[in-house]
């Protein structure tokens, strides 16, 4: 989600702003960003109607100089959000550099790592920051410090978007509506969860200490009276015949049923029972 500033307003480093363009130069065009002064806009970055009087949003960030400048260009996050984000590569000295669609990569320093340094290729998820000695634009790993007590908001049956952090001994941390800490225990899952993934849960509990408990299906018995008969109403549309069963992937399970694949298992389970579906060779289920 963008912040943008209004013009007038002053400019924020890491957000979306609002800028009025102030003079166009051989290297493009100067934008005012209030006490932080004149920033450029490089030519090849700008509209082409774009003209001095004119107003633009941009994104501010630094150069790889620590030049302050804009870009038109869209990162997929910016500061104080939280993301999944690609480790290009290892600096040895300063950290890792991250992929966040600008054309200069996100620096995620050692320092803001915690035990476990993270490696080229994985996809990590950090909360953006401007750091406070060098002022420039930097990921963490620490996302605890970042997170805020969940207030009376939420109640078991809650639904949220949450995006998986990273694996612990009792389940999955995830960041919940971009701004709460939550746990999705691994007891209440049927496969294994990846960090990086956005999914749709629900509330289970909320703890003392201002934690969510989370969970995929709504809480609750009549969670697979629901899954059952989305089954059986695809079936109906389908022909009868579908090609899921008990060995199908929880991503397309999901993305069909809107529900986990522990409780799609035991759905299947009990209109088998019924003799109301069956299990055909080759694989799927049909209509009794």
């Amino acid at each position: 989600m963008r912040n943008p500033c209004t013009v007038g307003e002053m400019a924020s480093i890491g957000k979306f702003n609002t800028l009025a363009v102030t003079r166009e130069t051989a290297s493009g065009y100067y934008l005012d960003a209030g006490d932080l002064g004149e920033v450029l806009l490089p030519g090849s970055l700008a509209p082409r109607d774009l003209e001095p009087g004119g107003t633009l949003e941009v994104f501010l960030y630094s150069d790889s100089e620590d030049r302050l400048v804009a870009t038109t260009e869209k990162p997929r996050a910016t500061v104080d959000q939280f993301a999944a984000l690609k480790v290009l590569a290892i600096h040895p000295q300063v950290g890792a550099f991250l992929d966040w669609g600008l054309g200069k990569d996100l620096l995620l320093p050692f320092r803001e790592q915690g035990e476990r340094h993270v490696r080229a290729g994985e996809r990590v998820v950090v909360f953006i920051k401007l750091d406070e000695r060098s002022h420039r634009i930097v990921a963490t790993t620490k996302l605890n410090r970042y997170l805020s007590k969940v207030t009376d908001r939420y109640a078991p049956g809650h639904r949220v978007r949450f995006l998986v952090a990273r694996r612990t001994p009792l389940g999955y941390h995830a960041v919940v509506d971009g701004r709460y800490s939550g746990l999705v225990y691994h007891s209440d899952l049927g496969t294994a969860l990846v960090p990086g993934q956005e999914i749709d849960g629900y509330v289970r509990a909320v703890r003392p200490g201002g934690g969510i408990d989370l969970c995929l299906d709504p809480p609750g018995p009549g969670r697979f009276k629901d899954v059952e008969e989305k089954v059986m109403v695809a079936l109906k549309k389908h022909g009868g015949r579908l090609p899921f069963d008990d060995t199908s992937s929880p991503e397309s399970i999901r993305e069909t049923f809107h529900t986990s694949k522990k409780t799609f298992k035991k759905a299947l389970s009990t209109l088998y029972k019924q003799r109301r579906i069956r299990f055909p060779d080759g694989g799927g289920i049909e209509r009794v």
